[in-house]
């Protein structure tokens, strides 16, 4: 009885969670480490996607206003400040299929249509593509990292009980700290998983609306190709 008071007078008057990691088993540290590399990653993916679509963005807005008011669509696409943007290297492909379509007269106009539609909308797809390929971590980290800090706690409390029968004795001073460090292990897969599914919904609507406004610009463009058809 009084080595319980004597353990429970030491015990820390407030959760300091270097403690628990300190304390912690080695594989609960192992977990812990693991989780939070992950919630780093995730961190860095959220900023750097965030401001890379804000860029992107704005170029592309940029792009697409001295496109339409351009006289050769050719030499705007082909810049070399333009070619890293997505609708440029979109109206690329519909050119270059122009180009190919039309230089044997007789143009078949319907095919000719028809493969510049195909290879626009083949474009619009691998840029959506490139672009939401780092969001699989996030989608990865949001579904796993809670049942990697369980598969922790579980540890944790199983070490606890193992603690229990070491010392033939179920105090709660005996117990508690074990499973203090089990379920903070859980904690940080929360604080990894949460921010990571929130910001995969939010990034990928943001993509899911960039590769609409993609789709509508080759829309427009093919519209603009099919009236030059019209005209051959």
């Amino acid at each position: 009885m009084t080595l319980s008071l004597n353990l429970l007078a030491a015990a820390p008057a407030r959760l300091n969670p270097l403690e628990l990691f300190l304390q912690a088993d080695i594989v609960v540290q192992a977990v812990m480490i693991g989780l939070i590399l992950a919630s780093i990653w995730v961190w860095t993916i959220i900023v750097s996607f965030s401001l890379r679509m804000g860029k992107l963005e704005r170029r592309s807005s940029d792009f697409e206003a001295d496109f339409w008011q351009a006289e050769e669509f050719d030499s705007l696409t082909s810049s070399r400040a333009r070619k890293d943007l997505p609708p440029a290297r979109v109206a690329a492909a519909g050119i270059n299929e122009w180009k190919r379509s039309t230089q044997h007269p007789p143009v078949d106009r319907e095919g000719t249509r028809s493969r510049l539609a195909g290879m626009m909308e083949s474009q619009v797809a691998q840029e959506a593509d490139d672009l939401s390929t780092r969001l699989g971590f996030l989608a990865t980290t949001g579904s796993v990292a809670p049942f990697v800090g369980l598969f922790g706690t579980v540890w944790g409390i199983m070490n606890s009980f193992f603690q229990i029968g070491m010392q033939e004795s179920s105090s709660l001073a005996v117990v508690a700290p074990g499973i203090a460090e089990a379920l903070f292990a859980t904690a940080i897969g929360l604080f990894a998983a949460i921010p990571a599914v929130i910001a995969y919904n939010r990034l990928s609507d943001r993509v899911n609306r960039y590769e609409a406004k993609l789709h509508r610009f080759a829309d427009k463009f093919h519209a603009s190709l099919s009236h030059e058809l019209d005209k051959a």
